[in-house]
């Protein structure tokens, strides 16, 4: 008998291969896009919302009776044991400026537990993907993260947005830079996940991010040997939440360093 996650995870890689590709399209002549702004610093174009609609009606023609949760339209309202999250362009604010730094993020959830994350970076040519259970991949390959002994090794993804104000952020980074830590930020959060994922990075953290962004990668980073707070999935994708992931030995570093965000409530833009 077919398992269902599986049936799940071969069209969801498949489904965001063709977004990528598509959304490749859009970015080879994004000078035609139409952009609005969202709020400060954070913008939607035309692609985002075509894109996110492809990967919609994919999702509904394979899996009709499944439930979805898209950035830009939101959840559907039927409840379902199976529910897909959706970030059609991750780095919109990259995409439309023409820096190759942005990504499509698919996962999928069952019974309240993250059970598939794929994340494409079309870009690079770089296929990640994890499945509950049976580890995480980049291009075929096995992914561990870091062995990264204290984050005096490497760098670790910060993530900013306007929900977060700059005291917040200098809370974190200023005691973790004097202390010899180095950070990295390309504005995609999703990406800067995987590539915990795939040792690149040797952690990451932000205050508050969405689902949308987050629940592939943390799933990622689980299955490829990495330690990350607990969540619950329901409120992420609901509210979004503060996290923390990484290397086990620099999350253990970072973790009194990144307490404060546990408590922290995002900043509300009208």
């Amino acid at each position: 008998m077919t398992d269902p996650i599986d049936t799940r995870l071969s069209a969801a890689k498949k489904i965001a291969a063709e977004a990528a590709d598509l959304a490749m399209e859009y970015f080879n002549n994004r000078d035609t896009l139409l952009i609005e702004s969202k709020g400060p610093q954070d913008m939607v174009s035309q692609a985002d919302k075509n894109v996110e609609l492809f990967v919609r009606a994919a999702i509904e023609q394979n899996f009709p009776g499944d439930a979805i949760v898209g950035e830009e339209y939101g959840r559907t309202e039927t409840p379902a044991d199976f529910t897909w999250i959706i970030d059609p362009i991750d780095g919109t604010a990259n995409f439309v400026a023409g820096i190759p730094a942005w990504c499509v993020v698919i996962s999928c959830v069952y019974k309240g537990e993250v059970v598939i994350g794929v994340t494409v970076d079309p870009n690079h040519n770089d296929h990640y993907w994890a499945r509950k259970g049976q580890g995480a991949y980049l291009n075929g390959k096995r992914l561990a993260v870091s062995n990264a002994k204290g984050i005096g090794e490497g760098s670790i993804g910060v993530g900013y947005c306007s929900r977060i104000t700059p005291e917040t952020l200098m809370t974190f980074l200023d005691p973790f830079l004097k202390r010899g830590g180095m950070y990295y930020r390309n504005a995609s959060g999703a990406l800067m996940l995987a590539y915990v994922a795939a040792g690149r990075l040797t952690a990451y953290h932000e205050a508050h991010i969405n689902s949308w962004d987050c629940l592939a990668g943390l799933l990622m980073i689980e299955e490829a040997g990495g330690a990350f707070w607990p969540y619950n999935t329901d409120t992420m994708m609901r509210h979004g939440s503060a996290i923390l992931a990484g290397a086990p030995a620099v999350f253990a570093e970072l973790e009194p360093l990144a307490a404060y965000a546990k408590d922290y409530q995002p900043i509300k833009h009208s």
